[in-house]
């Protein structure tokens, strides 16, 4: 599996924080900074209105991160370190129509803990481009692991024969990162029916029937 880009690569980060209060802050940090990122975006977002959140002095800001872009970067590649982690086998369920199901619930479940950050990352890279850059290196990531569970999907009994997994891979890369822009204003009811119409739409473009049965 291609390993994931590494958005903190070359960025002059402060030492991380060794003690535990220390440490205890810097979670703070973070989570102020994913709320006002939700609600305000990333130019109306201050680090003084960060600071308010995390109730601590604006100066601490600066122990942690250097800017509030390097704070960004930060939030999107934890959200990265947590896909990474994802496990992505189809084996480990019962059906390929589960399977499917289950990895796309899972990899927005993910997703929604780092809405204000890819909120705030979509305004930040369009006038950006270096974080446009590390936007595509994301993108080319996140198609090669779908294009690699549809590979293992397309191994199963009752996989169609002759699929474009690549191109369809790409297709449904976008429609993901364009539906977690769109979650901010969702409810989560809306965003639950959209998983389950992504999974009937990928489940019968890559099998003709279950196998097994399942539904």
């Amino acid at each position: 599996m291609k390993k994931r880009p590494d958005l903190l690569k070359g960025e002059d980060l402060p030492e991380a924080p060794r003690q535990k209060r220390s440490q205890e802050k810097r979670v703070r940090w973070k989570a102020a900074g994913l709320a006002v990122f939700g609600e305000k975006g990333y130019e109306r977002a201050s680090i003084q209105e960060i600071a308010k959140r995390a109730k601590l002095p604006v100066g601490g800001f600066y122990q942690h991160f250097r800017s509030k872009r390097q704070l960004l970067l930060v939030m999107m590649d934890e959200l990265l370190e947590r896909l990474s982690e994802l496990e992505l086998r189809a084996g480990h369920f019962t059906g390929p129509r589960q399977a499917v199901h289950q990895i796309l619930k899972r990899a927005f479940a993910q997703d929604l803990e780092y809405l204000g950050a890819y909120r705030a990352w979509q305004e930040a890279m369009l006038g950006d481009p270096e974080l446009g850059k590390k936007q595509l290196e994301i993108q080319a990531w996140t198609t090669a692991r779908i294009r690699g569970v549809f590979e293992q999907l397309q191994r199963l009994p009752g996989a169609r024969a002759g699929i474009d997994v690549e191109g369809m891979a790409r297709a449904m890369d976008s429609f993901f990162w364009g539906l977690l822009a769109k979650a901010m204003g969702m409810p989560r009811t809306e965003l639950e029916r959209s998983v389950e119409v992504s999974t009937h739409l990928i489940y019968h473009a890559l099998f003709s029937d279950d196998p097994r049965g399942k539904k």
